[in-house]
């Protein structure tokens, strides 16, 4: 039995934020019934990359990502029918977790109060880009938009060019995970005797106030002191940051004045140790010449180790340091393989692949191997026929209606 076993989640989200929600919860055991458009399914079934480049609704990787451990029923939220399915499956349901527009799930006739009338115990979490209420409340987003209003955006990259955003989905993601563990929380309350469920309002948004990746840091800073947060200024920088190696590129930080003399020691430069120059190597940028000469010969002694090589010889002297690694060095990485942080899901269309698997252990809930993402529909008439009660002939008829 895993973590989650015997919870039901009715999922009706889609891209990206609140997928990663579902994913979380459907990895640790719980049964959760994918809602879809009929016919085009989720946006992320058409968003690369695909299987060998070739666009296709079931060779997304992005979607099979972000699916696997799911049930997809094709629904049409907003027909009459499909309103009612959608009822039903509430009323047996643990969670319902959505993410459209705030007032969308309400013109649907599935607002949070109609679906709690009917199941009291129901946790509907709403994932949406600025919350459920507020000034920003209708304003379109994208992840561009959210790092630059909520994220760290103002203090990555240098000064002397545009802000930069981190690479990918991160804001999307973050947000994921804060609504998952938002979604146990209340889960715990219900299954801990209290007689009604929870409606858990997530804005995007506001999840970057809480982001670990230097924005808390930087929130707390300007409470203390009234500091803005700015991005550093360009210039030579010797032991701190990204350089090239023998065969990649090795990331080795010697900040501090202990740290940066056992950095000059490991690179040969023992006779600048006692440089008054040096005391604060903060400073180092105010004298660009011996800045210079220490980062090449940096460059030299880095020139003669692979990026690896370089990473151990560093840590050994008890410095911060680590490789570059490619994602073909994160793929065979022997910690990662150890811990079985991926494993193979066969699917119809790709085969068998690699995908990253559950980012944690629970020592008393076993690993179980993971289902791939489902096909459009794949689950409609199973969960229609055998759970709801609907005849089979129902089928063609709600299909030929395009309610399924």
């Amino acid at each position: 039995m895993q973590a989650l076993t015997g919870i039901r989640v009715l999922d009706l989200t889609h891209l990206i934020a609140g997928p990663h929600c579902t994913k979380l919860l459907a990895d640790f055991g719980a049964d959760v019934i994918k809602i879809e458009r009929p016919a085009r399914g989720d946006p992320a079934r058409h968003m690369g990359p695909f299987f060998h480049d070739v666009p296709h609704s079931e060779a997304s990787a992005l979607f099979l990502h972000l699916n696997t451990n799911k049930r997809s029923l094709t629904l049409d939220l907003k027909s009459t029918e499909g309103r009612q399915i959608a009822l039903e499956l509430a009323a047996r349901s643990d969670v319902l977790v959505e993410s459209f527009r705030p007032g969308t799930m309400e013109r649907f006739g599935l607002g949070a109060e109609e679906l709690r009338a009917r199941n009291p115990k129901l946790v509907v979490t709403s994932i949406s880009n600025f919350g459920q209420s507020g000034p920003y409340r209708d304003m379109a987003a994208s992840e561009i938009t959210l790092s630059a209003m909520g994220g760290p955006m103002n203090i990555t990259g240098h000064r002397d060019h545009f802000p930069l955003k981190l690479g990918g989905n991160v804001v999307q993601y973050h947000a994921g995970a804060n609504a998952a563990f938002a979604t146990l929380a209340a889960i715990h309350a219900v299954e801990g005797g209290r007689p009604f469920g929870d409606h858990i309002d997530v804005s995007i948004y506001e999840t970057q106030a809480g982001f670990r990746d230097r924005r808390v840091i930087a929130l707390t800073a300007h409470a203390y002191t009234g500091d803005i947060g700015r991005r550093p200024e360009t210039g030579v920088r010797p032991g701190s940051g990204v350089r090239p190696a023998l065969d990649g590129y090795v990331n080795i930080f010697a900040g501090g004045p202990a740290r940066f003399g056992r950095f000059l020691e490991m690179i040969g430069r023992e006779d600048l140790k006692q440089d008054p120059r040096i005391q604060n190597p903060l400073l180092l940028p105010n004298h660009p010449e011996l800045a210079e000469e220490i980062e090449n010969s940096y460059l030299v002694w880095l020139m003669s180790h692979t990026k690896r090589e370089a990473a151990a010889i560093a840590q050994h002297h008890q410095l911060l340091a680590a490789p570059v690694n490619e994602i073909k060095d994160v793929v065979e990485d022997p910690a990662f393989i150890d811990r079985g942080a991926f494993e193979t899901i066969e699917h119809p269309f790709t085969g068998p692949l690699r995908y990253p698997s559950r980012p944690f252990i629970l020592a008393a809930s076993p690993r179980q191997p993971a289902r791939r993402a489902p096909l459009l529909g794949e689950h409609t008439e199973s969960i229609l026929c055998d759970e709801l009660g609907y005849a089979h002939e129902d089928l063609g008829r709600l299909g030929a209606m395009g309610v399924v």
